[in-house]
């Protein structure tokens, strides 16, 4: 963990870019708590991170639109996860737009069956913009002014080695186990 800090204040805003393009929020919560411990500043993070995520969905939404036959390789690997995000549009409409970019495993999927469907690409980016722009606040506000216990937790895990990969384990397992099940033939 603290090599990610250390490789975030020397490369910080290029490695928060790179990784806010795919959706991470990580990069976007380590820039908050290096903001934090003045190392960063927390402005032009959230503004990295904001722009490369509304990049990021863009280019996924524009090339399943235009460029299918790039994304239908990755399609036929996930059709049940797909099929998912297409009812999860249909159920809960445009506000899915909002909620994928807080929910793993669906970050990418949503701005891609979106893409297929025939929704306004104006629309789409509008709702992509605000999306966007919650999503970076919330991350990166939330850990700059919770930096102080952050760093008291990464602490913590530095001297118990062990719990972060049963944390991150756990976390995993419960989004694959949830993923399996929610899109289980029935």
């Amino acid at each position: 963990m603290s090599d990610i800090f250390n490789s975030l204040s020397t490369y910080g805003y290029v490695i928060l870019f790179l990784y806010s393009f795919g959706g991470g929020f990580f990069a976007l919560v380590a820039a908050g708590i290096l903001s934090y411990a003045g190392k960063m500043d927390i402005s032009t993070s959230i503004a990295v991170a904001f722009i490369a995520n509304f990049i990021g969905d863009t280019v996924l939404f524009y090339v399943a639109r235009y460029n299918k036959s790039v994304v239908m390789p990755y399609i036929q690997k996930h059709k049940r996860k797909l099929a998912l995000s297409t009812i999860m549009m249909k159920k809960y409409g445009d506000k899915i737009i909002f909620f994928q970019k807080f929910l793993y495993g669906f970050k990418t999927l949503v701005p891609i069956a979106i893409g297929l469907t025939r929704y306004d690409f104006k629309k789409f980016t509008i709702y992509n913009i605000f999306s966007a722009l919650v999503w970076a606040l919330a991350f990166g506000m939330g850990s700059f002014y919770s930096g102080k216990y952050l760093l008291e937790l990464v602490e913590f895990l530095k001297s118990h080695i062990w719990i972060a990969p049963v944390l991150m384990i756990t976390l995993l397992g419960g989004v694959w186990l949830y993923m399996e099940r929610a899109t289980k033939k029935k």
